[in-house]
C-alpha cells in the first residue's frame, strides 16, 4: 500500500495556517460533500462517479489530520483501489504499532494469555467498513463519502471517543463499477428519467455481481487487494459489508442471520455476530428508525465461504452484512400485511411511505456508528476475543478433535435406534440416547486432520500451486518441504506443500479441504427445501481436482514457511529433455497453454489417440522451456514419429455474450485469457446473421445462453433497452438467442463441421436439434404423464458430486476414470439405446446412488444411471453437452479439461 499524496509531515510545510491549527490541536475545516460535489450525499437524482469520489477523499486527506488515504492495489481496469484510514491524530502517529498489535492477536501464535491481554489493553480496535461492491447498489459508495465526511468534521463526544479507541478502514470495493454505473445514470439530462438499469456490460470487468463470490479463490485483482488488507496486513476484529436489497416491506436486513451456520466456525464468533446485531437494532430503535428485520426476515446465512463478509468468519472476524432499500429515484415502501405486526424478526415495523435516498444514507450512518460505538466501548474485549478464537484454533489443530456434522448425528441416531429396546421406558420421545453412544461421534477415523500434504509429484502440480496461492492470498500459513520426508509411512518428495491445521485460520483451512455437510433444511416437515443463500458445497480442493493426503496424527519434517506470495515461484523450474520432438500430457491444465502458444507460433502440434500432444518445430523448444520454468510444465521426449495422430491448427473461438453481460461468460472469458485461448465475443445478432463457419471453428454457450423455448428464460437475460436509448457502440450487442432464428444457424454451423460446446441450461440445444436424448430426472404421475421431479423429491443446490468418466474419449483426456463435478440442479440426460445407435456418446455419468461428495443432495439416488456429459455428431460437426457447471466461477480446475479438450476438437485438421 502507498500513501495517496504528501505524508503528514510534508503537509505541515504547506502553509502557516496548517502550522497554526496543528499547534492548537485543530484542523482545517474539511470541505463538505455539498461544497465538493455540488449536492449532498443522498440528494434525489444525484450520484457521484469514482473519479469525483477519489478527488474528494484526496481533498479530505489533505485537510484533515484524522484521515489518511492509501491504495490497496489496482483494479481490473487499472484504477487505484483506495482505503481511507480514519482515527485520531495521536493514533495516526502510532499506526504501524497498532497494526502490529492487531496482527499478533489475530495470528495468536506464540502468545500467552497474559501477553495477549497486555496487547489488548494497549491496542486499538480495528473496524472495516466497505461499500460499492455491487455497483448497482449505489448506496454503499454514497454512504462511504458521507461517513468519511462526518468522521473528519464532527466534534461531538461520541465521535471523539470513537476516534480515540478505533482505527476505521473505509474501503471502496469496486471502483470500476462505480465509475461505470454513476456515469451511466447521470448521462440522462432529464432527472426523473435517470436509471441505473440497462447497463451494457458487467460492472466488474469479468464477473459483475459475482465479484462477491471470489473471496477464497482470489481470482480478481479487487478480491486479492481486499484479502491482502484483511488477512495479511490489518486483521480487523469486525468488518461491515454494505449492500442494497432490503426485504420488501422493510428498510433493512441486519444480523443475526438465519440458520444453518457453518460447522467450522468458533461459537464465540457466532455469538459475537448476535451481539453486534443487537447493538445495531437497539440503536435503530433508539433513533426512531423502524423497519429493520433479522434472522428469517431474509435468506442470508453464515454457511457459505467466499463472500466479502462471509470469508472473514473463517478468519475469526465478525462479518456484518446489511441489505438496505433506497435509490436516487424516490420510491415507495409497499404495504405487506404480515410486516405490520411486531415480531422477533421485525420488532419495529415501518408504515408504507414514500422513501428518499437520503433516508437510506442516514440508516447506513446509524448502522456504522452502532458498530463503532460498540467497538469503542469494548475495545479490549474485541481485541482479546480474536486472540481467543485464534488460540483455540491452534489448540484444536494440535490435538485430536472432531467436528460434528449432520450426517454423523444421523449415524448416532441410527445407532440409538438399533440399541433401543422394543419397549421403551420413561423418557421415550425426549431424544435422549445412552451416553455411551457418544463414541459414535468420537470415531478415531472421523478426527479432524492435523494437516494436509500436497505431493510435488502429482500429475498437475501447477494446479496444486494455484490452490496453495489461493490459500496464501487468504492469509493461511503454508509450508514447503525443503527435502524428501516420510509421514504415516508414505514418502513425499521435496517441494511438496504442507498445510497444518494448527493455525489461527484453521476454520478456513478445513473449509477449503473438507467436504461440507449441509443439513436437510425444509420450510416445514414434508415441505419444499429452503435454498441455501449461496452454495451448499464448494470445497475448493475437491473442485480443483488436486491430490492431497489428510494426516490425522501430529507430524513434522523439513518444512519452511512460505513467507509471502512474492517469494512463491509458480512451480519448480525444470529443463525439458533433449531431442526435436516432445510429448505433453493433458493431465496438466497448463498443457493447453503450451498448445495455444505453439499453435500461435505455427509449430507442429498433433493429437495422439490417447489424448496426449506430440510437439515438434524449430521454435518449440524455447516455448516449452519457458513453460517448464514459469509453470513447471512436464514435458517428455518423443520416441519416434507419431503413428495415428491428428494435426491441430490455430482455433477460432466464439464465446457467447449478451447485452448487459453474462457472468458465466465473463468467468469463461477470464479463463480463456489465463490459458491463452484466442477468442471473440459473439452476440445474438451475429449468430442470427449466419455464415458462422467462415468465422469460427468453435462456439461456446455457457449456462443461460440458449433457452428451453422461445418466450421462456435464457437466451440472453431480461428485456433489453430500445436501440435509440443507448449509445451506438452497444447496439450490436442487443438481441437474444432464439429457437426460431438462432438454432437453425447453429445447426448449419455444426453440419458444416463446426464444434459447439454447451454448458448447463444451454444443453437445451440438443432438444432443439432433435438429438434423441431425454431428461433423466423425471417421474410418471398416477395418471401416466411424465413430469420433472419436484423439489421435495430432488434438490441439489450447488454441490460437488462424483461421476464416472469414459477416459478413452478425447474430450475427457487427462481427467481420469472418475471426476468431481460442480452441480447446481443441472440437466441430467437419459441416453437410450436408440440414442447410442444414433451416435450419441456418454462421456460422464452417475454410477452410484450416493454421488454427493460435498454439500447437499436431497434425493440423490435419482441421479444413478443419468448421463452428465455427452457428445453427439451433427452432420460433420460435434456437439458437446456438459450438464454440470464445468467452469463454475473459475473454481473447478478439475473439469476445465472438458472445456479445453472440446475446444481443441475444433482445432483438428480434417
Amino acid at each position: 500500500m502507498r500513501t495517496l499524496r504528501l505524508g503528514r509531515t510534508g503537509r505541515l510545510a504547506a502553509g502557516m495556517i496548517v502550522l497554526i491549527t496543528t499547534a492548537v490541536g485543530a484542523q482545517q475545516r474539511p470541505t463538505s460533500p455539498l461544497e465538493h460535489f455540488g449536492f449532498n450525499m443522498g440528494d434525489d437524482y444525484r450520484l457521484a462517479t469514482y473519479t469525483q469520489f477519489e478527488a474528494y477523499w484526496q481533498r479530505l486527506d489533505a485537510q484533515s489530520d484524522r484521515m489518511q488515504v492509501v491504495s490497496i492495489g489496482k483494479t481490473a481496469e487499472g484504477r487505484d483501489q483506495w482505503m481511507a484510514i480514519i482515527t485520531s491524530p495521536a493514533n495516526h502517529a502510532r499506526l504501524d504499532q497498532y497494526r502490529g498489535i492487531a496482527a499478533r492477536l489475530a495470528r495468536a501464535d506464540g502468545l500467552t494469555d497474559e501477553a495477549a491481554q497486555a496487547l489488548a489493553r494497549e491496542g486499538k480496535a480495528v473496524i472495516w467498513i466497505d461499500g460499492g461492491l455491487h455497483a448497482n447498489e449505489v448506496l454503499g459508495a454514497t454512504q462511504l463519502i458521507e461517513h468519511a465526511w462526518q468522521m473528519v468534521s464532527r466534534d461531538d463526544p461520541e465521535t471523539r471517543r470513537i476516534l480515540d479507541d478505533v482505527i476505521q478502514l473505509l474501503v471502496h470495493a469496486n471502483p470500476d463499477g462505480m465509475e461505470l454505473m454513476s456515469a451511466w445514470y447521470m448521462r440522462n439530462p432529464v432527472e426523473t428519467e435517470r436509471s441505473t438499469g440497462g447497463l451494457p456490460r458487467l460492472y466488474q470487468k469479468y464477473v459483475g455481481h459475482d465479484n462477491n463470490r471470489d473471496f477464497y479463490l482470489n481470482a480478481m485483482p479487487e478480491s486479492e487487494n481486499i484479502n491482502r488488507a484483511l488477512y495479511r496486513r490489518w486483521y480487523p476484529q469486525i468488518m461491515y459489508n454494505h449492500h442494497q436489497t432490503g426485504p420488501a416491506g422493510t428498510v433493512m436486513f441486519a444480523p443475526p442471520f438465519r440458520e444453518p451456520h457453518n460447522h467450522n466456525l468458533d461459537p464465540l464468533l457466532i455469538n459475537s455476530l448476535s451481539l453486534v446485531g443487537a447493538a445495531m437494532h437497539t440503536r435503530f430503535s433508539a433513533e426512531n428508525k423502524p423497519g429493520v428485520t433479522m434472522r428469517e426476515g431474509a435468506s442470508y446465512q453464515t454457511w457459505w465461504n467466499g463472500g466479502l463478509r462471509t470469508t472473514p468468519y473463517f478468519h475469526n472476524i465478525v462479518g456484518i452484512l446489511t441489505e438496505t432499500i433506497g435509490h436516487p429515484n424516490p420510491m415507495e415502501i409497499p404495504l405487506l400485511p404480515d410486516r405490520q405486526i411486531s415480531t422477533g424478526i421485525l420488532p419495529y415495523p415501518i408504515t408504507p411511505q414514500r422513501w428518499h435516498f437520503r433516508q437510506s444514507v442516514d440508516y447506513s450512518i446509524t448502522a456504522n456508528r452502532a458498530i463503532l460505538d460498540l467497538a469503542s466501548r469494548y475495545r479490549e474485549q474485541w481485541l482479546y476475543n480474536i486472540y481467543q478464537m485464534g488460540r483455540e484454533a491452534i489448540r484444536k489443530g494440535n490435538r485430536d478433535s472432531w467436528t460434528i456434522y449432520p450426517k454423523r448425528v444421523a449415524r448416532l441416531q441410527e445407532a440409538a435406534a438399533r440399541a433401543r429396546p422394543a419397549q421403551a421406558g420413561p423418557g421415550e420421545g425426549s431424544g435422549q440416547v445412552p451416553t455411551a453412544l457418544m463414541s459414535v461421534l468420537r470415531d478415531p477415523a472421523d478426527r479432524d486432520p492435523r494437516g494436509y500434504i500436497l505431493p510435488a509429484d502429482q500429475a498437475d502440480f501447477m494446479t496444486a500451486t494455484r490452490f496453495v496461492n489461493a490459500l496464501l492470498k487468504s492469509g493461511v500459513d503454508v509450508h514447503r518441504a525443503t527435502a524428501a520426508f516420510t509421514v504415516a509411512g508414505k514418502r513425499y518428495p521435496a517441494g511438496s506443500y504442507v498445510v497444518k491445521s494448527a493455525q489461527a485460520f484453521r476454520a478456513h483451512v478445513l473449509d477449503m479441504f473438507e467436504p461440507q455437510d449441509y443439513p436437510n433444511d425444509f420450510a416445514y416437515p414434508g415441505g419444499p427445501p429452503r435454498r441455501p443463500y449461496d452454495n451448499a458445497g464448494y470445497t475448493l480442493a475437491l473442485q480443483m481436482g488436486i491430490a492431497f493426503d489428510r494426516i490425522l496424527e501430529g507430524f513434522d519434517g523439513p518444512f519452511e514457511r512460505i513467507a509471502d506470495l512474492a517469494d512463491v515461484p509458480l512451480a519448480p523450474g525444470r529443463t525439458i529433455p533433449g531431442g526435436s520432438a516432445w510429448i505433453i500430457s493433458p493431465a496438466q491444465n497448463d498443457a493447453f497453454v503450451a498448445v495455444n502458444r505453439l499453435l500461435a507460433a505455427r509449430q507442429t502440434v498433433r493429437r495422439l489417440p490417447d489424448g496426449r500432444f506430440h510437439v515438434s518445430g524449430g521454435r518449440a523448444r524455447p516455448i516449452l522451456q519457458a513453460l517448464a520454468t514459469e509453470r513447471g510444465l512436464n514435458v517428455a521426449a518423443a520416441r519416434g514419429a507419431p503413428a495415428a495422430s491428428t494435426p491441430l491448427r490455430p482455433v477460432r473461438i466464439g464465446l457467447w455474450d449478451t447485452y448487459g453481460g453474462s457472468m458465466p461468460s465473463g468467468w469463461t472469458r477470464w479463463l480463456f485469457e489465463q490459458f491463452e485461448f484466442p477468442f471473440e465475443l459473439v452476440f445474438a445478432q451475429e449468430l442470427d446473421a449466419g455464415n458462422l463457419r467462415q468465422k469460427f471453428d468453435v462456439l461456446v454457450f455457457v449456462g443461460g445462453a440458449i433457452p428451453a423455448r422461445d418466450g421462456g428464460g435464457g437466451g440472453g437475460g431480461g428485456a433489453a433497452p430500445s436501440p435509440e436509448s443507448i449509445p451506438a457502440e452497444y447496439r450490436a450487442w442487443l438481441g437474444r438467442v432464439t429457437v426460431a432464428n438462432t438454432v437453425p444457424k447453429l445447426e448449419e454451423f455444426l453440419r458444416q463441421g463446426g464444434t459447439v460446446l454447451t454448458i448447463g441450461s444451454s444443453t437445451a440445444l440438443a432438444q432443439h436439434l432433435g438429438i434423441p436424448i431425454g431428461d433423466h430426472l423425471v417421474e410418471r404421475t398416477p395418471e401416466g404423464d411424465v413430469q420433472g421431479l419436484p423439489n421435495d423429491k430432488f434438490f441439489v443446490p450447488t454441490s460437488v458430486l462424483e461421476v464416472a468418466v469414459d477416459s478413452t474419449a478425447t474430450v475427457a483426456a487427462g481427467i481420469g476414470a472418475r471426476a468431481l463435478v460442480t452441480f447446481n440442479n443441472n440437466p441430467v440426460f437419459a441416453v437410450s439405446p436408440s440414442a447410442l445407435a444414433a451416435g450419441v456418446r456418454p462421456i460422464a455419468w452417475f454410477d452410484s446412488p450416493t454421488p454427493l461428495r460435498s454439500g447437499w443432495a436431497w434425493g440423490q439416488t435419482y441421479l444413478e444411471g443419468g448421463v452428465a456429459v455427452a457428445e453427439a455428431r451433427v452432420g460433420s460437426g460435434t456437439l458437446y453437452l456438459f450438464g454440470p457447471e464445468i467452469t463454475f466461477r473459475a473454481q473447478p480446475h478439475g473439469t476445465f479439461r472438458f472445456l479445453f479438450n472440446g475446444i481443441l476438437k475444433g482445432a483438428e485438421q480434417r
